[in-house]
This record gives C-alpha cells, structure tokens and sequence, in this order.
C-alpha cells in the first residue's frame, strides 16, 4: 500500500469527539517513550506529522490523522509514565479506556513493546486487560535497530515464550524500526489487508 496522504485531523480527550465517520481506525499505544510517534512517521513517510519529544509522556490526547482519505492512524497517549500525578493517571487511563474499549470504528490496536527491554509487567498486563476484553491487537516490536542482527529475534522470541505461558495463541507480531523503517511494509500490508475485507 502506498500512502498518498496523510494529515492530521483532530485532537481530543473524549471518545464522543472522534471523527463522525465509518472509516476503519488503527490505533497506537505503548509505554511512554516507546517510540510511537517515530513510528508514525516512518509508516506515513512524513517527519512532522506525530509530534516526537525527548521527554516521555507528551502525547496527552487522542490524535487522530486522515490517510489516503480512506482510513486513520489514531495516536493515543502512552501508559505508566510515573512522574505524572495519580490523577492525571487515572484520567489518561480512562480516556484510553474509553477509546479502546467504545469506539466501534477502531478495527485494530497496535501495542508497541520497546525490544530492547525484557518483559515489563505493566505491558503484559495491558496485553491481558486487551484479551479479557476481547480487542482486536497486534504487537509492534520498536528499536529493532538498536539490538544485533541476532539479538533482535532472540528479544521478540524471548517476549513469545512470556506470552505463551497465559495466551494460547498469539496475535500477530512486526519488528520495527522508525530509523532504518523495517516493518513499515509488514505494518502497511496487514492495514492494507484489513481494509480490503471490510470492503468485502
């Protein structure tokens, strides 16, 4: 799939405010720093159309971005940045919450796992809270780049393996790399895929 346009359409904290459309919604999530903005562009190919910070925990909305005028990336704030105060917490996680969990246009949740860590409990946990839930989600796999040509599969079979213990069967997976932009085919394909069928 080739992406021809991509523009930034809304930004909001309640799911009542989305866009009043039927177009399929691909949403992105991870820990805080995890590198999702990054990831966004490299999928979409233009620099500035997430906001990326050195400073975790900066996307406090749900962004919404138009692409190909036939489907949106939804960027959602990340989970379990410590510094921010138990209520910002909660409230982040009630609008993540409401998201995932009301809008009906969101046809897939990409959760991104930093590959350079070992599993981090609030991570599965999430995963868990997605399957007890019933969300449809894959796992984005980032940094790809910043681990050997070896170590890289060995981390993503190594978090397999962690699943494995509590998932009989696990959703699909992509290595990435906002820097040398591995897995953006992978990732385009399968959205690309998904829309076909709802098409139908």
């Amino acid at each position: 799939m080739k992406i021809k346009s991509a523009e930034f359409k809304i930004s909001n904290s309640e799911v009542s405010k989305c866009p009043d459309t039927r177009l399929p919604e691909y949403a992105f999530i991870g820990r805080s720093n995890v590198g999702k903005s990054s990831l966004i562009n490299m999928l979409t190919g233009m620099k500035g159309l997430a906001k990326t910070s050195a400073t975790p925990g900066k996307t406090m909305l749900i962004n919404h971005f138009l692409i190909n005028n036939e489907w949106y990336i939804v960027d959602l704030p990340g989970y379990g940045y410590a510094r921010r105060s138990k209520e910002s917490r909660e409230q982040l996680e009630r609008m993540i919450a409401g998201y995932v969990l009301q809008r009906e246009q969101m046809t897939n949740l990409f959760v991104l796992i930093d590959s350079r860590l070992k599993p981090q409990a609030i991570d599965l946990e999430f995963i868990e809270w997605l399957g007890e839930h019933g969300v449809p989600f894959s796992l984005v796999f980032t940094k790809m780049d910043k681990l050997g040509k070896n170590a890289g599969p060995l981390a993503v079979e190594a978090y397999k393996q962690e699943l494995l213990k509590t998932w009989e069967e696990l959703p699909p997976l992509f290595m990435t790399s906002s820097t040398d932009g591995r897995g953006r085919d992978d990732i385009l394909s399968y959205i690309d895929s998904i829309n076909q069928e709802l098409k139908g």
